[in-house]
């Protein structure tokens, strides 16, 4: 089964562009711009695609929360038989609100868990707990002795090996990353974790970055994990169950060749048999990354330079990866334009850096257009801020021939919400 197949995000019908069958003009019309707008049916093709290739070991996909945190996302996935995957306090207490269940469905990870957020995960009794260095497993062993409980801990490896991919920022498991406990270091660790009577070591995890352009580190990573395995059975690791080999496919944004997850699923499935462990994969950008786009809506015109730019009503705030990444989103208006010209695609925000493209061949978009900026579903709305005191855009879930506001676009009085006008004050 090829990329070719999938189930797109939008398609031209009578020359506008729909959300399978939404016209996004009339998501527009009756939401307001900027303007996030999310596929079902792309979230469900990806998840069937993903799954398929992983039958024949016993296997749970987590899905990556911090890629997109809306509520309505977690829904479906839950729905799909999806767990998640957490980095934060905050993302687990979302994860719970849409209705998944920690003992079964919630794996807490990330580098820099704070004692508070352990001990919201140990008391929750989340699935595991991905410890990232000795200090935390002996900090979950102290916590979860205070509790009375036996906390269920990963230890994320870090595997050391060359990570192919198109920005240095999401690589993980490369050697002198911040992620994961170094690899000559595991044993150690492990070592610890079974001396601890509040400790179950249950797992072994790796996350070895985002966009993988080769399947190269999927095979080396979980072959230093398998080989893992067998060392820590030797120091009396009777206990593991689960073989977690993180996420990172890559998805297309412009004419990159995305791994096939078939590729993947060959390589992490026969981990899985050889370790006799339950699989655990942890997607985030591949289920929802292609299945979104941002509306916006063009406000201004001019010239400066000799360069033609576009100014919309959407900013870095509501999308920075533009910016932070020098990333690709492809850019069309919505309605069929003939025209085209090479302009800059920018935002209101007072930052140079506030861009979607530079120089890009685009439709001859007038003040009033409306564009779509596509696959734009994963470290979208979840990277907004409120920088230059702009609200951040609704969110809108669409599904088959209906479309529904899943998160309203937020006021002047949501900006000022937390801010004390009397403060209390004290002396030190």
């Amino acid at each position: 089964m090829g990329t070719s197949v999938l189930t797109p995000a939008s398609v031209r019908r009578a020359g506008t562009l729909h959300m399978s069958d939404v016209p996004l003009t009339a998501v527009a019309d009756a939401v307001g711009t900027p303007t996030y707008c999310y596929s079902a049916d792309v979230i469900r093709d990806r998840y069937a695609r993903l799954t398929a290739a992983l039958e024949g070991v016993p296997y749970r996909v987590h899905y990556s929360v911090k890629a997109n945190g809306c509520s309505a996302i977690l829904r479906l996935l839950a729905s799909l038989g999806s767990g998640v995957d957490v980095v934060s306090g905050g993302e687990m207490f979302k994860a719970q609100r849409a209705g998944l269940t920690p003992a079964t469905d919630i794996i807490f990870g990330g580098v820099g868990k704070t004692a508070s957020e352990l001990r919201e995960g140990i008391a929750a009794g989340v699935k595991l707990l991905n410890a990232e260095s000795m200090a935390e497993v002996e900090l979950i062993g102290a916590i979860a002795a205070e509790l009375g409980v036996r906390a269920n801990v990963g230890l994320r490896v870090n595997p050391e090996i060359p990570v192919a991919n198109w920005h240095h920022y999401i690589k993980t498991g490369e050697k002198g990353h911040k992620f994961g406990i170094p690899y000559g270091e595991v044993a150690a660790v492990a070592q610890r974790a079974l001396e601890l009577p509040s400790v179950r070591l249950a797992a072994l995890d790796m996350h070895v970055g985002s966009q993988l352009t080769s399947v190269d580190a999927y095979e080396h990573g979980a072959a230093r994990l398998v080989a893992l395995v067998a060392e820590l059975r030797a120091l009396g690791a009777s206990e593991l169950a689960y073989l977690d080999v993180g996420g990172g496919l890559s998805v297309r944004y412009d004419d990159e060749v995305p791994m096939e997850p078939e590729d993947f699923g060959r390589i992490v499935t026969r981990a899985a048999h050889e370790s006799g462990l339950e699989l655990i994969v942890e997607p985030g950008r591949y289920l929802v990354g292609n299945a979104g786009l941002l509306l916006a809506r063009v406000i201004y015109r001019k010239q400066s330079g000799g360069k033609s730019i576009v100014i919309t009503d959407a900013g870095m705030n509501d999308l920075v990866r533009p910016a932070l990444y020098k990333a690709f989103h492809r850019i069309e208006a919505v309605e069929p334009l003939d025209a085209r010209l090479t302009a800059d695609i920018v935002g209101p925000v007072c930052e140079t850096g506030d861009f979607f493209a530079l120089d890009r061949d685009i439709e001859d978009a007038q003040p009033g257009a409306l564009l779509a900026l596509h696959d734009a579903g994963a470290y979208g709305y979840v990277m907004a801020s409120n920088y230059n005191a702009r609200g951040r855009p609704a969110e809108v879930m669409v599904d088959g021939a209906r479309f529904a506001v899943v998160t309203a676009r937020e006021t002047y009085d949501d900006l000022v919400r937390r801010e004390t006008a009397s403060p209390t004050w004290h002396h030190a």
